[in-house]
């Protein structure tokens, strides 16, 4: 490092911010929220304080939308989905985008479980969504948690990725692939 700053101070007068600098492995570092894998050949992935500052900010929409609609809760999440989409489409790891719509999906379907807040309107919210009345019985009455139950098989049954498709739900894993298809 110490000489990496000579030549950079003396030879082509730059000045080197200490506290920014460093010398390391590509995929230790983190470049405009970007850092590479550990691969033979790296490839480029979003940095993970970025998913990290994604979902803070998208967990504030997700608090205050516990009083709006589904719809309308989507609209709001939508426009910054469709940024950190662009911002980041020189990636090259899926596997980051699609862990987020898996995330975003859960978290809205907290928000559903959460706003049908009495077991017997789950039931009834369920029943109409396609559960037999057994199944959808035992999962309003569980008394598991809105995150467990969200993440449970009758959710993911009764409120599939389809619905989420019909509401105009941004997918970042789709946005990325037709955004490296155009590149």
């Amino acid at each position: 490092m110490a000489s990496l700053e000579r030549f950079l101070e003396k030879r082509l007068r730059l000045k080197v911010n200490r506290e920014k600098s460093a010398v390391d492995r590509p995929w230790k570092r983190k470049y405009l929220g970007y850092t590479s894998t550990t691969n033979r050949k790296p490839k480029l992935k979003p940095d993970p304080k970025s998913v990290k500052r994604l979902k803070e900010k998208l967990k504030d929409l997700f608090r205050r939308g516990r009083g709006w609609s589904l719809a309308r809760t989507i609209r709001e999440i939508n426009p910054i989905l469709r940024g950190w989409g662009h911002y980041f489409r020189l990636a090259d790891v899926e596997g980051v985008f699609e862990g987020l719509d898996e995330w975003i999906r859960r978290r809205l379907r907290v928000l559903l479980w959460r706003q049908w807040k009495r077991p017997r309107t789950r039931l009834n919210e369920l029943r109409k969504r396609g559960l037999d009345e057994v199944r959808a019985a035992m999962s309003a009455y569980n008394g598991f948690g809105p995150w467990w139950n969200a993440g449970a098989s009758h959710m993911n049954q009764a409120v599939p990725v389809s619905v989420f498709e019909q509401m105009e739900l941004v997918s970042l894993l789709d946005q990325h692939r037709r955004l490296k298809c155009n590149s």
